[in-house]
């Protein structure tokens, strides 16, 4: 799909999407918890629809009534000896641990850019638990047979702190008792904090957390003495990142649904739209923002890379170089986002130049509308979409339904606000 987007001006109020991160974590403690749970305002991206999938093949029943969701679990009990995670890197690595659960053999797949990352954590790492794993030399499709049994492990958590997140749901859900898992080098912690906190309202057990390098599971056997669990699916700090950088460059807008106590990680772009000297103010109905002149900033998004896209479509805008630390963590994303960004904003005459682990954004000339590829990264589109509001010209997305996988309703949003977008026009570029 193409979308193409004019220079426009937005005005008005918008909702942020649902998290994928709590909407998926969501569904794996509601399996995992046991019993009736109530999950309010869930998901429909791409992703979520596959953590769903993912649960139902595992043994849990979902039903949808009004703006609720209910998953019905006895725990694993799977229904199919094979799963597909679609594209989600999340649900690989949470949900590979925990199906590991299982006494039988289970195939999990992917699709997309996932069959390109690495899981070779799972080949060094499970076996260490008890657990039979096949893989494609360290890509999928993977079999895993288990049961899981919990033990002292040490992990390098500098590629992804989601695989820590499958293990501390795993251990959580087998009743560990007296093990601990070390951790090296942990990035994106308030990850863990998210996952930490959902395993807390679904009431599995919990590991002390010691400084984020060791998480210790008590001798205690765990119950929950709650019937029905009931959770809230948080508004996407992610998602909503983009709608706040769309306002600081073309608004007035006003961004609802985005909690200032989250613990996500993204939450982190309300700082750099303070050190650009972002026009907004946060107030009880939301994050209101409107269009002033903005200044280069320096950020370190190493515990949230994946503010890079929006980051550089704020960053165009700003005048001098924005440097963005953390670069090393963006190759094992839905494309190499370093080199993506750098492509697709060099084509909107947007320069980006990179130095080891530090991006630098030259900001403040005029962007250019283009043609432009999402590189079948959700991100990367939503990134080209908002620095195209105000660019001198048009700008084309090829692959631009990428969104799909976490922003479904994007472009439907934009246009609520006022921006010009629409599909397969003829359009004059500007040159």
């Amino acid at each position: 799909m193409k979308v193409t987007i004019k220079p426009s001006s937005l005005k008005g109020a918008i909702q942020a999407p649902t998290s994928k991160s709590s909407m998926q974590r969501a569904c794996a403690a509601a399996l995992l918890s046991k019993g009736k749970s109530a999950i309010r305002h869930p998901g429909h991206s791409n992703d979520d629809k596959a953590a769903l999938d993912i649960i139902r093949r595992l043994g849990a029943e979902t039903a949808m009534n009004d703006e609720e969701m209910i998953v019905n679990s006895r725990g694993i009990y799977p229904t199919e000896n094979e799963v597909n995670c679609g594209e989600s890197g999340l649900s690989i690595r949470m949900f590979t641990p925990i199906i590991a659960l299982a006494d039988q053999e289970i195939t999990i797949r992917g699709e997309g850019s996932l069959l390109n990352r690495p899981i070779d954590f799972f080949d060094e790492m499970l076996p260490q638990l008890g657990v039979e794993i096949k893989s494609n030399n360290g890509k999928l499709p993977i079999k895993v047979k288990g049961p899981l049994q919990p033990g002292n492990i040490g992990i390098d958590g500098s590629l992804s702190s989601q695989f820590l997140t499958g293990l501390l749901m795993a251990y959580a859900a087998a009743d560990a008792k007296d093990v601990a898992i070390r951790v090296n080098n942990l990035t994106s912690k308030p990850y863990i904090d998210l996952t930490l906190d959902v395993m807390r309202r679904f009431g599995l057990k919990l590991p002390e957390n010691k400084n984020y390098e060791e998480f210790h599971f008590s001798k205690e056997t765990h119950y929950s003495s709650l019937i029905t669990h009931e959770y809230t699916v948080e508004g996407d700090w992610s998602g909503g990142a983009f709608l706040l950088v769309a306002g600081a460059i073309a608004g007035p807008i006003t961004v609802r649904g985005l909690d200032m106590m989250s613990t996500q990680a993204d939450k982190a772009i309300m700082k750099a739209l303070s050190d650009a000297n972002a026009g907004f103010a946060i107030e009880p109905k939301g994050i209101k923002l409107h269009a002033v002149e903005m200044k280069a900033f320096d950020f370190d998004a190493t515990d949230c890379p994946d503010l890079f896209p929006p980051l550089v479509a704020l960053a165009s805008y700003c005048k001098g170089e924005t440097k963005i630390k953390g670069v090393n963590r963006l190759t094992h994303k839905e494309s190499n986002r370093s080199t993506s960004l750098q492509q697709e904003f060099g084509l909107m005459d947007v320069k980006i130049d990179v130095n080891d682990d530090i991006m630098i954004v030259h900001g403040g000339g005029n962007v250019s509308g283009a043609k432009v590829h999402s590189h079948h990264d959700h991100r990367i589109a939503m990134a080209c979409a908002v620095a195209a509001l105000r660019a001198e010209g048009a700008t084309e997305i090829d692959e631009a339904d990428a969104v799909k996988k976490s922003y479904p309703d994007f472009y439907d949003d934009l246009k609520k606000l006022g921006a010009d977008v629409s599909l397969n026009p003829r359009i004059k570029f500007h040159e």
